[in-house]
């Protein structure tokens, strides 16, 4: 793949974060509990799954916050049987229980993050050397593709430019050794152009980054412009 960076001032990506658990908050607080309990758009999980994931995760990334402070590292998860009761703990919650621990469990991250001075201090996730705004940013990520999962009339028309452009930016980078990848060339509105997979590009995947980042992280099977007949991607948060 394409070589990419990126990096954003530690402060601003804490605030989308802020807006964007917000966001979240106010398009689920009409979902009944029967609803909570249907299917998300994330194959194989209900809504509430999906919810009790992204709460765990802000758990877990103040986890790994509280050991880089500490001068040392800790595991985003203890095992994978952690992870998924972390997951189903969420069919037997109440919508009202979800949001609050949606809520509660991202103002835990935030006063955390309260403690960090340095944004660009190392931290350890999922095996990679990150700083503490990389970390932020792979919340953000987070919050936004499984905001789109809940199923709760989010689309990506509704980012901001930047945003956009960060994310897809992240999930180049996060992305950039995926063996598996098909060969496909990235073209974003804003500059942003990548290789996916090895060898000659087979086709080209052009649109705005909204778009792009939706397509890569395999929740559009319609990319804007060129490319409509390009594969459903896989990738997965």
């Amino acid at each position: 793949m394409t070589e990419q960076t990126f990096s954003a001032p530690l402060e601003t990506l804490r605030k989308r974060v802020q807006e964007a658990t917000q966001r979240l908050l106010g398009d689920t607080i009409g979902i009944s509990d029967d609803d909570w309990n249907g299917p998300s758009g994330l194959p194989g999980w209900s809504r509430a799954q999906v919810a009790t994931h992204l709460a765990a995760n802000a758990d877990a990334l103040a986890g790994v916050v509280r050991a880089a402070l500490q001068g040392g590292t800790t595991a985003l998860y203890p095992d994978e049987a952690a992870r998924i009761a972390s997951i189903e703990h969420g069919s037997s919650m109440t919508g009202l229980e979800l949001q609050i621990c949606l809520d509660t469990s991202a103002g835990r991250l935030e006063r955390t993050l309260d403690e960090v001075e340095d944004p660009t201090a190392e931290v350890q996730l999922l095996g990679r050397n990150l700083t503490m705004a990389h970390l932020v940013m792979a919340r953000l990520a987070e919050v936004v593709v499984h905001h789109l999962d809940l199923n709760c009339e989010f689309g990506v028309d509704r980012l901001e430019q930047g945003t956009a452009r960060w994310l897809l930016q992240w999930a180049l980078l996060w992305h950039a050794d995926d063996a598996d990848l098909p060969s496909v060339r990235l073209e974003s509105a804003s500059g942003v152009t990548a290789q996916l997979g090895s060898g000659e590009p087979t086709r080209t995947v052009a649109g705005d980054d909204a778009a792009v980042w939706s397509w890569l992280m395999g929740r559009s099977a319609e990319p804007a412009q060129e490319g409509a007949d390009a594969p459903m991607l896989a990738l997965r948060s």
